[in-house]
């Protein structure tokens, strides 16, 4: 028998830079031959892995030089990388892959069809779920029949749902592809990857092939490395193959032979970084025995030290105790810097400072690696600070970028029939009418915003047209011209996805014009919705205008809009983008469980058990694939890792990477803080010790003091001066929410305006008071809130006005006047008022009247001097300051339509004839409340005291203004 050829297999140790290694080998062994390099194929996991040799080339010879063919074996154009050397000619192509989107969507239809009614936005997220499933068994190259004769023991009534609806709709996948003449992108990579390697069996390059860093363990992608390996001019490359794990440990990983007797094996410890590796090596037909130490570095390496202590941080958790037989120096951590922050946006600044460190020292690289992309974004708004432009090269899903948020937006407003909120968010939107337009442009949109401030009017255009009325200008008008058509598509409960596609297409340009399609991420936006209109007849049968947001969320969460330049220094990696880079500066950030490694992703089609039967991949393999990650970038010469003891919901727990590294180092790990570093990140936004603000009490000259008011001001005269100053004098008003829940003042305003209806248009008839009341309620521009909750106590209260005013007519009481308004002098000041009713009583005294829909004030607040608005509605009334009425105030009534008792309506009074229950005499309130606003005019409004802020806070309720009187910085202190 021949002896087997011992193949080219190296590994490259995780304290090396891997990309500077491999190409300094590479030109040692074949860069004498001017020509050696150019006619070579270098294999690499994916795109940035080929800018990353790509650069070291550049490097490591400088001027000019012809590269070997760079190909990223996991990119979606592998056939047409490798071109002739991997489809000849004369070979029969094989069919061509069907698109992502179109498999999703009709995988989507196959779903629904399967399980309706289910919504077209979750048969999408079913069918992306279902699509990863099915690639895995390709990749793995398990055929789908085997599920029919998997003995599912007891396996829950949920997963033999899930797992027949997985089997049927893949028995009809084929057939769809088969009428479209199409195949799975991972099925086409597999039969491109095998015949690669069937053809270089008999027919190898002329020049080299060096497959390089490539850990991806599918059958395919072995069976072509392991082909490469033992051709002439060949050569595997493997990155951070452990060679120095003891044989124990190594056996231990897996995967165990089954007992005997039991058919059952001991579980393979696929959380572990080598697994992954020693099941690569085991497809490819050879052992950890085979692989040879790639003999050449670079300048760009850590100390071998640095690789040990990976290896023995990284061991399996049962050998761990190994680790109290340690010496001091194998737990040595020179050159790795730690820093434990206490927030995500302390981490995220540190990061950045640190970054920004390196860039002072020439020709220094930093680079940032990080699974968290929410990390990655904050870091890089904080480089732009100091004008350093640094993207996250895993780029930012279209879903947050301007053009993905444009849409969204339009079809959010579209869905919700153009409520305040969703309008006024895509009116507001930065790419609509961007340029020269846009400062018009806005103050129109703030003039609507004002006129949208409360409750929600009518759905609709036409609802928010009615609720402008007048205030309704030609830019509305234009407006609504632009949404028509939008409008007009999503009217339909039930429609096409391609109309509303169209639509939504149509409505972006006309809102945004070009801006919406600029850009990378434009184009992004522009090419997805080309292809979801084209693929539309084939996904789920009909779509609710109110899933297409759900559905276009989630479609443009799966489209990575990656930058397009940057500082040439400093980088942000993800786990993959991150695989064989390098720099000076390594940071490893965001090391949180559930982060750094992330959570194992479920499968909701195929159970665990299944999984296993199948022989695919555990969950928990994405665990190992992480630490491996981790291990190879702490191999850089300086590395820097942080955690956030917090996220933004609770406290943290730490990485198993993190614990692990702890343990190991022991001492070594505290003394690697960088406290520095944490110091700095909590000084550079420190103000230092803050000074808390006194208690407001401006003093304004006489002649900006109002000489006017009503009588509803003087309470907060008294009681709050300064939110009178604030209101009054420096005109401030707080704007109500849009789209707001209808408030007790809201409810006020609307009882009062049944009630002035009633008594201007039908003379106060009570037989007409509760139609009035119907009537209102039933207007399309009433706040569902009211209609739905308030109705039955806003019916019974009125018939309770109803009864009474029957009641006090026949007693000889008219009404004089309803919802009037007037005013008086009163010590140099124009007082005004607004009364909900005057009567005139059976001795010819005047009766003055307030409807409040809540509590009436107490009579200890009258004695105190404050609620005196019916005596100073009285004072003038006896003024004559009301139109057409004269006489004396002899009756000062709240009418409450709040519950008392079993019932809704009381009529409480601050005044007594005879001061019963410690009240205000009758016949003295309107003479206490004239002294009372004659004491306070004297003081803030014709003198010049100061206008201080909570005078009498038991008498102020008022808090719009608190927050501009600073009150939480002083209240409290001088009581």
């Amino acid at each position: 028998m021949a002896e087997r050829r011992r193949p080219r297999l190296y590994t490259i140790p995780a304290h090396r830079a891997f990309a500077d290694a491999l190409v300094a080998g590479l030109v040692r062994r074949f860069g004498d031959d001017p020509l050696g390099l150019a006619r070579g194929l270098i294999l690499l996991p994916n795109n940035r892995a080929k800018l990353a040799v790509n650069n070291a080339f550049v490097r490591a010879r400088g001027g000019a030089l012809i590269l070997p063919r760079l190909v990223a074996i996991g990119a979606d154009d592998i056939g047409e990388s490798i071109d002739a050397a991997l489809d000849p000619a004369d070979a029969d192509p094989p069919p061509p892959a069907i698109t992502p989107l179109a498999r999703q969507m009709i995988l989507a239809r196959l779903v629904q069809e399967e399980r309706p009614p289910l919504e077209a936005s979750e048969a999408v997220r079913l069918a992306g779920e279902l699509a990863r499933t099915l690639d895995q068994l390709i990749v793995e190259e398990v055929d789908p029949a085997r599920l029919a004769t998997l003995d599912l023991g007891e396996l829950t009534d949920h997963w033999r749902a899930a797992l027949d609806l997985f089997r049927i709709v893949i028995e009809r996948w084929p057939r769809e592809l088969e009428r479209l003449g199409r195949i799975d992108a991972s099925a086409r990579r597999v039969i491109l990857l095998r015949r690669l390697a069937d053809r270089w069996r008999t027919t190898p390059p002329d020049g080299f092939v060096c497959a390089a860093g490539i850990t991806d363990a599918a059958p395919s992608v072995a069976a072509m490395m392991g082909r490469v390996a033992v051709m002439d001019r060949g050569l595997v490359v493997l990155a951070g193959l452990d060679r120095a794990m003891p044989d124990d440990e190594w056996a231990a990983l897996g995967p165990h032979e089954a007992d005997p007797i039991t058919k059952r094996s001991e579980r393979a410890i696929e959380v572990h970084p080598q697994f992954h590796l020693k099941q690569l090596l085991a497809r490819m037909g050879m052992a950890r025995d085979d692989v040879a130490l790639w003999a050449d570095g670079s300048d760009h390496d850590a100390s071998a030290a640095r690789g040990r202590t990976i290896a023995t941080a990284l061991a399996p958790a049962e050998y761990t105790a190994r680790w109290t037989e340690l010496r001091p120096q194998q737990r040595q951590l020179a050159g790795v810097r730690i820093a434990e922050l206490a927030t995500p946006a302390e981490e995220a600044q540190a990061i950045a400072l640190a970054l920004r460190q390196a860039l002072e020292v020439p020709e220094r690289t930093a680079a940032l690696v990080t699974p968290d992309r929410a990390l990655a974004r904050r870091v890089s708004a904080h480089c732009a600070r100091w004008n350093i432009a640094v993207d996250d090269s895993a780029g930012r899903p279209l879903s947050i970028l301007p053009p993905g948020t444009l849409l969204i937006a339009i079809v959010e407003a579209a869905a919700e029939g153009f409520a305040p909120l969703a309008l006024l968010t895509l009116l507001k939107h930065p790419l609509v009418r961007a340029g020269e337009q846009r400062g018009r442009w806005l103050e129109s949109v703030r003039r609507l915003d004002r006129r949208l401030r409360g409750p929600r009017p009518a759905p609709g255009l036409a609802g928010m047209e009615g609720h402008l009325g007048e205030t309704a200008d030609a830019w509305w008008h234009e407006l609504r011209g632009l949404l028509g058509p939008l409008a007009e598509a999503f009217d339909n409960s039930r429609l096409s996805l391609g109309t509303l596609i169209a639509a939504l297409r149509d409505a972006a340009t006309a809102l945004a014009g070009d801006e919406a399609w600029r850009g990378p991420a434009g184009r992004a936006a522009a090419d997805l919705l080309a292809e979801l209109e084209a693929e539309a007849d084939r996904g789920p049968s009909n779509v609710a205008a109110t899933g297409l947001g759900p559905l276009l969320r989630l479609l443009m969460d799966q489209v990575a809009v990656r930058p397009q330049g940057g500082h040439a220094r400093v980088a942000i990696y993800g786990l993959i983008e991150a695989r064989l880079q390098s720099a000076d500066l390594m940071i490893l950030g965001g090391l949180n469980e559930g982060v750094w490694p992330g959570a194992a992703a479920p499968d909701p089609w195929l159970a665990p058990r299944i999984r296993a039967m199948l022989g695919l991949p555990g969950l928990e393999r994405a665990i190992g694939v992480a630490a491996h990650d981790f291990g190879q970038a702490l191999g850089a010469r300086e590395v820097l890792i942080t955690r956030a003891r917090r996220d933004a919901r609770s406290p943290a727990i730490p990485s198993r990477l993190w614990l692990r590294l702890a343990a190991m180092a022991g001492d070594e790990f505290d003394r690697a803080r960088d406290v520095a570093l944490e110091q700095w990140t909590r000084a550079i936004d420190d103000g230092g010790t803050p000074q808390p603000a006194e208690r407001p009490a401006p003093r304004p000259p006489r002649r900006l003091r109002p000489t006017a008011m009503s009588v509803t001001q003087v309470d907060r005269l008294k009681a709050d001066p300064f939110a009178f100053y604030a209101q009054q004098i420096l005109r401030l008003r707080m704007l109500d929410p849009v789209d707001a829940d209808p408030t007790a003042a809201w409810r006020g305003t609307a009882v009062h305006a049944i009630l002035e209806a009633w008594a201007r248009d039908d003379a106060c008839r009570v037989d007409l008071l509760a139609p009035r009341a119907i009537e209102m309620l039933a207007d399309p521009t009433t706040h569902p809130l009211l209609r739905a909750l308030w109705q039955p106590r806003l019916l019974a209260a009125v018939e309770w006005i109803a009864q009474r005013m029957a009641a006090e007519q026949a007693s000889g009481r008219t009404v004089l006047a309803a919802e009037g308004k007037g005013g008086t002098t009163i010590a140099g000041i124009e007082l005004s008022g607004r009364f909900d009713r005057i009567d005139r009583l059976g001795d010819g005294t005047l009766a003055i009247v307030d409807y409040k829909t809540g509590k009436a004030p107490s009579a200890s607040a009258v004695r105190a001097g404050f609620s005196m608005q019916l005596g100073l509605l009285g004072a003038i009334a006896e003024d004559g300051g009301f139109a057409g009425i004269s006489g004396t105030a002899g009756a000062f009534e709240y009418w409450s339509l709040a519950r008392y008792r079993d019932s809704f309506g009381s009529v409480t009074s601050p005044v007594d004839p005879v001061g019963k229950g410690d009240r205000v005499v009758t016949s003295e309130f309107v003479g206490r409340a004239r002294h009372e606003f004659i004491e306070a005019a004297k003081l803030w409004l014709l003198g010049d005291e100061p206008f201080k802020a909570k005078l009498h806070p038991e008498y102020a309720p008022y808090t719009e203004y608190d927050q501009l009187m600073r009150r939480d910085e002083w209240y409290g202190r001088d009581q």
